[in-house]
């Protein structure tokens, strides 16, 4: 396993990322054979858009740098640096900010519903026109749509 515990490479790494204008989201850590394989999951902090290619080699370089500079891996390893996946779950307010104007399925006690993300704030999100209490999702994911229909 890393020498580092798992706190301890986020610690090191959520500097990385802030500086990249990126949070992170996940860091794992995994046997693969002889090696270790790393996997950090980075996003957005917020609002709409993507992480660049770009932005994506540049912290994965940086990171790479750190995770070296620390030893905080025992061993050789692979490095995966990426985002989050479209089925990724929502679970924040952030999550749903990011997803805004895109379809969504959010499962609640009483059912679930899909439409698409209208507004998102602390407590709730609008989905089309139903307002629905964060506090009630049990599950919410993005809808890939290969045709976004206007």
């Amino acid at each position: 396993m890393a020498r580092g515990t798992q706190e301890d490479l986020v610690a090191h790494l959520e500097p990385v990322a802030t500086r990249a204008g990126l949070v992170i989201e996940g860091v794992a850590v995994a046997a693969a054979g002889r090696r270790r394989f790393v996997r950090v999951v980075v996003d957005l902090p917020d609002g709409q858009g993507g992480v660049s290619s770009d932005a994506l080699a540049d912290v994965s370089r940086e990171i790479s740098h750190v995770l070296d500079a620390h030893d905080l891996v025992h061993g050789s390893y692979t490095l995966e640096v990426t985002t989050p996946g479209v089925d990724r779950p929502l679970t924040e307010p952030r999550h749903f900010r990011r997803a805004l104007g895109r379809m969504v399925e959010v499962t609640t006690a009483t059912g679930t519903r899909t439409g698409r993300l209208a507004a998102v704030d602390e407590d709730a999100i609008t989905l089309g026109d139903v307002r629905i209490p964060l506090a009630d999702i049990d599950r919410a994911v993005t809808q890939v749509e290969l045709v976004r229909e206007e």
